[in-house]
């Protein structure tokens, strides 16, 4: 039973007519006409002094109902979009206040229908009426008390938003803590120092992010050319190496990276031409290991010096690991490879 049937069964019970109870209530006769006919909702200040006028608990005026299945609630959800589409906002806005009205503690229909009104409201030109933004901040407020992590990060990421959008920086500040994953709060709190002119605090922090990506997209990358070698999928696993080498240098990260990552793939296909060349190459370029530090990219990181002792003991490192027979012995007959690690 819908609040409205729940106000006029027991308005009828006590024989009370529609304008005695506006009287009692403060309020005119076709509001309360208007509740009964499910066409709008009682203020909130108002449930208790119905519920005590009609001598029945706020629980029984606001109808709980026992939980939502999902499917019910995509369909009110999808009810709610369609509301929004062919009825207007202002019948889809009264239509989704019952709703929740009568599901108060699911939170996933209050994000999701607050979502529907706030991304119709922006398609529009037309100025916004307050009782839609108190509606939507609510919801969204309603849905960050959710026990669901998921559900609490895209209500404050929703909230985070909407106060960028109204230029509110010290309230969508307060949401940066819902974000765990620090790339997706350091790019939220760099948009903030970018939208109050704090660019130098704002840039490190976009360099971070970057920075930081390459290492986790290399890793990434890296797991796919395993997996295709696992499978011995050849020309993935060709395809992978070169993603990770235009990584390395879309992001500047220097000749050393971007040739480095096809040393396991000659050396498994023990391709002679192709090893010394990624061997020689890397030797050649050993100060280009810390090429990003170099560029435009990462200006306002710092990073720190390395020193002739480091480069050196990555040569002698890449060295020993170059004479391995295990791994390059399909090399040792080769004078190039001979002349290179200084074997006779």
């Amino acid at each position: 039973m819908k609040m409205g049937d729940v106000i006029r069964k027991h308005r009828k019970n006590k024989n009370m007519t529609q304008e005695t109870m506006a009287a009692r209530l403060g309020v005119t006769a076709p509001a309360v006409n208007k509740w009964e006919k499910g066409k709008s909702l009682p203020d909130i200040a108002l449930i208790s002094p119905i519920a005590r006028l009609l001598n029945i608990s706020t629980d029984e005026l606001l109808n709980h109902q026992q939980a939502l299945s999902a499917k019910e609630v995509d369909r009110l959800l999808v009810a709610a979009d369609k509301k929004l589409k062919t009825e207007g906002i202002e019948d889809g806005y009264e239509w989704m206040k019952q709703c929740l009205f009568e599901h108060p503690s699911n939170h996933y229909l209050a994000l999701n229908m607050t979502s529907l009104l706030d991304s119709q409201l922006q398609m529009m030109a037309a100025a916004r009426d307050a009782r839609y933004d108190d509606f939507i901040l609510a919801g969204y407020l309603r849905a960050l008390e959710s026990d669901d992590e998921n559900l609490k990060s895209s209500a404050a990421e929703a909230l985070y938003y909407r106060h960028i959008r109204n230029e509110e920086y010290e309230k969508a500040e307060a949401y940066l803590d819902y974000f765990s994953q620090n790339s997706e709060r350091k790019q939220k709190q760099a948009l903030i120092y970018q939208k109050t002119d704090r660019q130098q605090e704002a840039y490190p922090l976009y360099e971070e992010i970057i920075y930081a990506g390459y290492q986790r997209l290399s890793a990434a990358l890296g797991g796919l050319y395993s997996l295709a070698r696992q499978e011995e999928d050849k020309s993935k696993a060709h395809w992978v190496v070169e993603k990770m080498q235009g990584l390395a240098k879309l992001l500047e990260f220097g000749e050393y990276h971007e040739v480095s990552v096809a040393l396991e793939l000659a050396q498994s296909e023990k391709n002679v031409e192709e090893t010394l060349d990624i061997m020689s190459r890397m030797l050649n370029n050993l100060e280009s290991i810390s090429g990003f530090t170099q560029s435009r990219l990462y200006a306002h990181m710092t990073f720190k010096d390395i020193s002739e002792d480091y480069i050196a003991d990555i040569r002698e490192g890449l060295l020993e690991s170059f004479r391995d027979e295990q791994s390059f012995g399909y090399l040792k007959e080769d004078v190039r490879w001979q002349a290179m690690v200084g074997e006779n």
